[in-house]
């Protein structure tokens, strides 16, 4: 397993992060225990969760992925500090305290309940799940889809710097040792970091932001930030929601997979140009005998600026193949086929 810094924070964090939003809902306490002991053993040292999880999010859903995480590391607190351990908070939900904005109040306390649901005394990484203004993602990168002159800036900024004194004072207690970013934008961190400067506040070291060969919005601008700025970039859904194995292609919904349930923002990023692209991607898999998601892993995680590409299975054949890919060698005559076809579909969805 190949390690990386984690941003400014000095942590090395191991180039696949196991990612865990389905346990709960599609896995049980035992697959995710299984999975646990696996990532470990191939070396893995980061796992990524959330208060939100597990998905789709509901108030039954509602901090069921930490508690399982919780319970597993109860049963082996002598392996906690082995572990490079991130969460999130969820802003605006109506079943999480009663909808409140991220800001001082919602973090304190929302640090609190994930640190009791975990069982440990300390989060390593504390992530903004998504901020407070509306954001270019989950299907809202295209032009005027909503409007940015709508927010205020001003308004915006003391909103931040609200929410950096309440991670401070997490730090400060020694309940969480970094912050970092997710959903968010070049603004967002650039904001971030200029209120941490001049305030001697926190400092975001992180962001992860959905990336995958479907969907590439963030390069160059936004990653280039990141690598100027000493931010680590981690990409969520490299697989984009399992799309890229090709298992949804024709209609198909297997058994136990994550379309065969209720999605919050519908499944948007099925469209004709996905399915096109995904087919064109299968044929360079298999050109180069490897498997459609192995393609996906291997491309995201050598993509330069990338951290650590988080991974998520309900299967440990899923898993297993998976962490498989980050040992391929992407050749020259791979990374050539992949880009022909991206030029073909920049944005399918």
């Amino acid at each position: 397993m190949k390690f990386s810094t984690l941003g400014s924070s000095g942590l090395n964090v191991s180039r696949v992060c196991l990612g865990t939003m389905t346990w709960g809902t599609q896995n049980t306490q035992q697959d995710a225990d299984e999975q646990i002991e696996y990532a470990l053993s191939r070396g893995i040292n980061f796992i990524d969760t959330a208060e939100m999880y597990s998905i789709p999010p509901n108030a039954e859903s509602y901090g069921k992925t930490e508690t399982i995480i919780g319970n597993w590391l109860a049963r082996n607190a002598g392996k906690r500090s082995d572990i490079i351990l991130a969460s999130k908070i969820a802003p605006g939900l109506p079943w999480v305290r009663g909808g409140m904005p991220l800001c001082r109040q919602a973090v304190i306390e929302a640090v609190d309940n994930s640190l009791k649901r975990l069982q440990t005394d300390y989060i390593d990484l504390y992530q903004l799940h998504w901020p407070n203004r509306t954001s270019p993602h989950f299907g809202k990168h295209f032009p005027n889809h909503y409007r940015f002159t709508d927010a205020d800036a001003e308004v915006e900024t003391v909103g931040m710097l609200d929410i950096l004194e309440g991670l401070n004072e997490c730090v400060a207690a020694g309940k969480i040792r970094h912050c970092g970013l997710s959903d968010d934008t070049t603004w967002g961190i650039a904001t971030y970091l200029k209120l941490s400067q001049a305030h001697n506040l926190p400092r975001m070291v992180s962001i992860q932001n959905e990336f995958n060969l479907l969907h590439i919005k963030d390069w160059p601008y936004l990653i280039e930030h990141c690598a100027m700025e000493n931010i680590a970039y981690l990409p969520w859904s490299p697989l984009a929601g399992g799309m890229l194995s090709g298992k949804y292609l024709n209609g198909a919904r297997p058994a136990g997979s994550r379309w065969t349930i209720s999605q919050r923002n519908g499944l948007f990023r099925d469209t004709v140009d996905s399915s096109a692209a995904i087919e064109a991607y299968m044929g360079v898999a298999k050109k180069h005998g490897i498997t459609a998601s192995q393609l996906a892993l291997v491309w995201c995680d050598r993509i330069d600026g990338v951290t650590s590409t988080i991974i998520g299975a309900t299967t440990m054949a899923q898993l297993q193949e998976d962490i498989d890919a980050f040992d391929i060698d992407f050749t020259d005559s791979m990374k050539q086929d992949v880009l022909e076809v991206i030029k073909r579909y920049p944005t399918p969805f």
